[in-house]
């Protein structure tokens, strides 16, 4: 049986020019250099996304990750947090610098040890805690996800990776339709150089034979309160 012959391969160099020779010909009639001129797109970013119920379609998402969902007003943000504890049974906190003082107050009601990050704290002291309590910057209804920006009422990005238990809270009128509309909110911490973590329920792989793993990448156990009004 006959076989055809194989083509040698070309040079690099060759194959490089040849390539480069094809883009040169397709961008012959294109005489604008910016990209985004050359292709104007009918779009207003940052817009929201239209949904008949914003607050529902966020704690729908949230549930659907198996995290935790807790509604409540104002003044009843200190005792979901204190309960979010106590029924957890922990027994040690680390709270950020920039946390309203009612839900510190809150957290030592429990008993619990409560830890600041002042100074840091070492990774080694971090997975010893057993929660963190943190506000938020960011809910998208759409995708259920929970954006923190690092201000002072959430702390470094350490202190919501490492402690197996984090409890979240997010006031109602930072829960936003889709990803589009909370990117626009987190610019002004983005320019400043500040990082974003973005938390889609508690942390879990399944790269393993596909067995669901939880608490591999970050907190095993996710709380969020949605203060309302």
């Amino acid at each position: 049986m006959s076989s055809s012959p194989t083509a040698a391969p070309r040079p690099a160099g060759e194959a490089k020019d040849i390539i480069l020779g094809r883009i040169r010909t397709a961008l012959r009639d294109v005489h604008e250099s910016d990209p985004a001129l050359d292709v104007p797109v009918d779009w207003t970013y940052h817009q929201p996304t239209a949904m008949p119920d914003v607050l529902e379609r966020f704690v729908e998402r949230v549930e659907d990750y198996k995290a935790r969902v807790v509604r409540t007003d104002a003044a009843g943000v200190p005792g979901c947090i204190a309960e979010a504890l106590v029924e957890s049974g922990i027994r040690s906190v680390v709270l950020p610098g920039g946390l309203d003082a009612r839900w510190c107050a809150a957290v030592r009601g429990t008993g619990a040890a409560v830890l600041r990050d002042e100074p840091l704290l070492t990774q080694t002291e971090l997975d010893r805690i057993g929660a963190v309590v943190t506000a938020a910057a960011v809910g998208v209804a759409e995708t259920g996800t929970i954006m923190l920006d690092h201000g002072p009422d959430q702390g470094r990005r350490a202190l919501s990776l490492v402690p197996d238990m984090h409890i979240c809270v997010v006031r109602s009128e930072q829960v936003v339709s889709d990803i589009p509309e909370a990117v626009g909110r987190l610019g002004a911490a983005l320019r400043e150089g500040r990082p974003a973590t973005w938390i889609s329920g508690p942390s879990a792989t399944s790269d393993i034979e596909l067995s669901r793993v939880e608490g591999v990448h970050g907190p095993r156990t996710l709380w969020v309160i949605l203060q309302e009004g």
